[in-house]
């Protein structure tokens, strides 16, 4: 299947067991996220269907029934702050850097925008040159660096706070 022909929708009940094995899966190679494996799913499951109930945006690709990438936007919960969201997503290997991605992020904002949020910030690391870009492309802007925010097996990595306004 080529990546352009990717289906991408919003997650539905149905996704869950399949995007927990995808999170687990990226958040096992230890790199990506701020996650070592993925949380017990009976965790997992209550934070996708908030997201359903509660209007917040999580899309998800799609091969052959299975979750091959995700990008979520979580509200923030204080009323004060409530216009900005929190991204997170992943894709698992094999098929990365193939414009999945940016076809992801920009589905998820979108939803975001449709849904009222104003800005959408992240957090990545500073080792993972390949996520800066693609959130660059998409029009996130470096806001700062926050040093030896995130250690991986002894290692200190430094993270870099991003974000976009949307409306």
């Amino acid at each position: 299947m080529l990546p352009e022909t990717i289906p991408i929708e919003s997650i539905r009940e149905e996704h869950i067991e399949s995007f927990h094995k995808a999170l687990d899966m990226v958040s096992r190679a230890r790199k990506y996220l701020s996650f070592l494996e993925a949380p017990p799913l009976e965790d997992v499951r209550p934070f996708v269907l908030d997201n359903i109930e509660n209007g917040h945006p999580q899309v998800v690709a799609v091969v052959g029934g299975a979750v091959v990438g995700w990008c979520d936007i979580r509200r923030h919960p204080r009323p004060t702050a409530a216009h900005c969201g929190t991204l997170g997503m992943g894709i698992i290997p094999g098929y990365r850097e193939k414009g999945l991605g940016t076809r992801l992020i920009r589905a998820a904002i979108g939803q975001a925008r449709d849904r009222g949020f104003h800005r959408v910030e992240l957090h990545v690391h500073a080792d993972n040159p390949r996520a800066i870009a693609l959130y660059e492309k998409v029009g996130f802007v470096r806001e700062g660096v926050a040093r030896d925010a995130v250690r991986i097996d002894g290692r200190f990595v430094d993270s870099i706070g991003m974000a976009v306004i949307i409306g």
